[in-house]
C-alpha cells in the first residue's frame, strides 16, 4: 500500500494545488499528510459542490484536483457534465472505486465497481486505473503527472 505522505507528494509534483474533495474511509488516511503539505485541501458538503468549487479555482488560475468516492462520483454527473463539456474546463478527478478489489475477487456484491467505470466512458472522460495496493509509487506519479498535463479533463479511478 502506497503512504498517505507518498500520495500526497505526488499530488504536490504533479503540479496541483488544491484539493476539493469529501474524504471517506480510504481518501481520509491522506488528511494528516495534508496538514503540512503545499496543496490546499478544501472540504466541501456533496459532491457536485467539490465540481462546482474546482470550476471556480480552474476560472482563477488554480490546477485543482477533485477527490471523491464512485457513490460520489454518480451524485456529481451534472455538475461533472456542465464543467467538462459546456464549459469545457480541464476537470481532473480521483475517483475512488470502493470494492474494486473484493468485487473482481468475487468477494464483494457492491455495485459501485461495476457502475463507475461505465460511468466515466458515458461522460466521455479519459481515465486510467490505479492500484494503491499493487501500483508503485512510480507509476502513481506517472499517472498523475499524465493526469495533471492533459488538456483535457481526466479520471483516476483508484481502486479500493
Amino acid at each position: 500500500m502506497i503512504a498517505p505522505a507518498t500520495v500526497v507528494a505526488a499530488l504536490e509534483a504533479a503540479g496541483f494545488t488544491h484539493l476539493v474533495w469529501i474524504p471517506d474511509s480510504h481518501l481520509g488516511t491522506w488528511e494528516p499528510a495534508l496538514a503540512g503539505s503545499k496543496l490546499a485541501p478544501i472540504r466541501v458538503t456533496r459532491e457536485g459542490e467539490a465540481v462546482g468549487v474546482a470550476a471556480g479555482l480552474m476560472l482563477g488560475g488554480a490546477r485543482p484536483l477533485v477527490a471523491v468516492q464512485c457513490t460520489g462520483f454518480f451524485e456529481a454527473g451534472d455538475a461533472v457534465r456542465n464543467v467538462a463539456h459546456d464549459l469545457k474546463l480541464p476537470l481532473k478527478m480521483l475517483v475512488g472505486v470502493r470494492s474494486l478489489r473484493a468485487s473482481r475477487a468475487g468477494k464483494s456484491a457492491d455495485n459501485c465497481p461495476h457502475f463507475a467505470e461505465k460511468l466515466v466512458a458515458a461522460w466521455e472522460l479519459p481515465y486510467r486505473e490505479f492500484d494503491p495496493a499493487a501500483g508503485s509509487e512510480a507509476v502513481l506519479s506517472a499517472a498523475l503527472q499524465e493526469l495533471a498535463g492533459s488538456a483535457v479533463p481526466g479520471v483516476l479511478l483508484w481502486a479500493e
